[in-house]
């Protein structure tokens, strides 16, 4: 999308020292929009997405002072107060966190670049509905909620440090905000809310209380409720409305399945409940607590490589930096929670973090015990597996090709589509109903189970008996080839030059006879094919198929060869195995006319078909589709005008 209007950055870098008006980027405007005309579920929620927001300004200072003790100064508080004022209908939710100077003002409340507003419209429309007010959070335009209970929004802001200015941020919504100099004594954030009358119940101190209970109980830091002092009264303390205390480190035996659930939508912005938790403490030679959540549906960014782990580091309950990449191997990057160290030093760097063995150790934990949950969640809890499977297989699958380390832990958890028809298959069910004298785990890989069901490399498979599981994840081609075996039985791809089905007596020498038989033909179509495929046999795979292409050893399924072109990442293609079918009409005809009339331009122009019907059955592209189109139709008029093939023969 091309934005026309100019952006806010190069506004502010020209304007004045005084009140200055900016526009919002384009997709901020729509996201505005959505938010007051169409986001009406569950409005309560800005509360929520403002005190998360001031608790993380609050980590961000209290990280920062490790190594810059200036920032704090003098003033060593980090808490949050909420302020209603009924008279004025305002409500003001502050913090003594790390402010903003003018740039993060514009960057953090203006600008596409920070917010993500971009990908929640998308993830809105595909969505099909615009009332969808849990994906707010998700996508960093938490700020944008307090446009569903207020007409008009005030942010005053004090970068903290000496010398900085305050600052005052203002918009109704409408297309612009401005930007003014004004006076604040302390550093932090101060969001001041115009509420609509409709939505003065806000200010009521019960249902502040409750939300804050609700939502933001296990915030870290203090939540406090200022009470407005009446006419000549001195002004009460304000009082701390939350317990602020880390919920991961409380015996699990005191705490409550809501409250597990809100710490998650405090940490994650989600705004359904995790389908799965595990609550740990490690002691030993590093000690250690962990609270981990799976979400009950992927996140919007999951397969973006450059997006961190979704895990909080704190160190002696002391929040040092998000999304830890170090602590979760890739293949578990779904996952969501805290991991709290008493080993780990406060000043603790991403650098540091990459060489430190004691973050090696926890990561081995941090691994086993969410690997001892899904197996736990596979046996106990069978459907809310398959949920977690459905949405979370494809990256849970990368590890058997990632970490062999865990490959024989990571497999039981393996869940396949069958040839048998009836639903996800383990491989260990698998295993438990193959036939006797079955020797491999049969695969098929492409694009859609639907297809694969109809493939012709199963014709043969099927009708012995044997169950064929059925991947269609791009990941699942790689990481079959990382497991290799299960149980003892190696993984045979069914499109594979090795499938190396068991013949007896007579099938070998039926099928010996046959490539006697065939030979001129198979010498005709080496001829015609020459420069496309490595060679020619007689197939033992094929029933009702006249051919197929087959892969050699190394080589790339054309479903996986396609995908990758299209990532920019083309691999070198390996020229496949063509394999014909001795008991095909098609083929015991051709063979015929290569006896009868050798010089039959038509033998070639079948050949050419027959292998360009091979390559779309394997999932690949034809080079030239409106010949074959042309071929296709020539040959079906000569069949209904008495023609083609069979005539020739006799």
């Amino acid at each position: 999308m091309t934005d026309t209007n100019p952006t806010p950055q190069s506004t502010a870098s020209t304007a004045s020292e005084g009140k200055k008006s900016l526009p919002f980027q384009a997709e901020v405007a729509q996201v505005l929009k959505l938010v007051i005309h169409s986001l009406y579920s569950h409005k309560e929620i800005f509360l929520r997405e403002l005190v998360s927001n001031a608790s993380d300004a609050l980590d961000k200072l209290r990280f920062r002072n490790l190594t810059e003790p200036e920032l704090m100064g003098n003033d060593p508080r980090l808490e949050i107060t909420i302020a209603p004022d009924k008279e004025k209908g305002v409500l003001v939710i502050r913090d003594t966190g790390i402010g903003m100077s003018e740039s993060e003002l514009i960057e953090n409340l203006g600008t596409v670049a920070h917010s993500g507003s971009r990908a929640f419209i998308e993830q809105l429309s595909k969505a099909g509905t615009a009332k969808d007010v849990n994906l707010i959070g998700q996508f960093g335009v938490g700020f944008y909620s307090a446009y569903l209970v207020a007409d008009r929004v005030e942010v005053i802001t004090r970068a903290a440090g000496p010398g900085q200015r305050a600052l005052l941020w203002s918009s109704d919504a409408q297309s612009t905000f401005t930007i003014e100099p004004t006076t604040r004594a302390e550093r932090g954030t101060e969001i001041i809310l115009h509420l609509r009358p409709e939505h003065k119940d806000f200010l009521d101190e019960w249902r502040i209380r409750d939300l804050v209970g609700r939502y933001s109980d296990y915030v870290a830091y203090p939540i406090k409720l200022e009470k407005k002092a009446e006419k000549d009264e001195k002004p009460e303390e304000p009082e701390q409305i939350n317990r602020a205390n880390a919920l991961w480190q409380r015996p699990k035996s005191e705490i409550t399945d809501a409250q597990y659930d809100e710490l998650y939508k405090h940490l994650t912005h989600d705004f359904e409940t995790p389908i799965a938790r595990t609550h740990f403490k490690v002691e030993g030679t590093q000690e250690f607590a962990g609270l981990l959540f799976i979400p009950r549906r992927p996140p919007f960014d999951m397969y973006d490589g450059r997006k961190p782990r979704g895990v909080r580091l704190f160190v002696k309950r002391v929040f040092i930096m998000d999304d830890v990449e170090e602590v979760l191997p890739p293949w578990l990057r779904f996952m969501r929670g805290v991991i709290d160290s008493d080993d780990l030093p406060l000043n603790v760097s991403r650098e540091l973090l990459q060489d430190s063995t004691i973050l090696h150790a926890i990561k081995k934990q941090i691994t086993k015990k969410t690997l001892d949950l899904l197996e736990e969640m596979a046996k106990e809890k069978k459907d809310d597996y398959e949920t977690v499977w459905k949405n979370f297989g494809q990256v849970l699958k990368e590890g058997l090709a990632l970490d062999s380390e865990y490959k024989e832990r990571i497999a039981p958890l393996l869940r396949y589509g069958s040839s048998n028809g009836d639903g996800l298959v383990s491989l260990a069910d698998y295993v438990g109903r193959m036939k006797e004298g079955q020797e491999g785990i049969y695969y098929l890989f492409g694009e859609s189970t639907a297809s694969l069901q109809n493939s012709p490399y199963l014709e043969t498979l099927t009708s012995r008996g044997y169950e064929v599981l059925l991947m269609s994840d791009p990941v699942d081609e790689w990481a079959a080839e990382g497991l290799r075996e299960f149980q003892g039985k190696p993984l045979v791809s069914a499109m594979r030059t090795d499938l190396k089905l068991p013949l007896d007596e007579e099938q070998k020498k039926t099928k010996e006879e046959a490539s006697e038989r065939l030979q001129p033909l198979i010498l005709r179509m080496v001829k015609v094919l020459h420069d496309r495929v490595r060679e020619v046999k007689v197939s033992d795979r094929l029933t009702n198929t006249p051919s197929c292409l087959v892969l050699p050893d190394g080589g790339t399924p054309a479903f996986m060869e396609r995908l990758l072109k299209e990532r920019g990442r083309g691999i070198q293609h390996a020229k496949r195995i063509f394999e014909i079918n001795a008991t095909h009409p098609i083929i015991e005809s051709l063979a015929s006319l290569v006896q009868k009339d050798a010089e039959s331009p038509k033998i070639d122009e079948w050949i050419d078909i027959l292998y360009d019907q091979a390559l779309l059955t394997e999932g690949a592209t034809i080079d030239d589709p409106n010949r074959l189109a042309r071929r296709i139709a020539s040959l079906l008029t000569e069949l209904a005008t008495g023609g083609g093939l069979a005539t020739k023969q006799g």
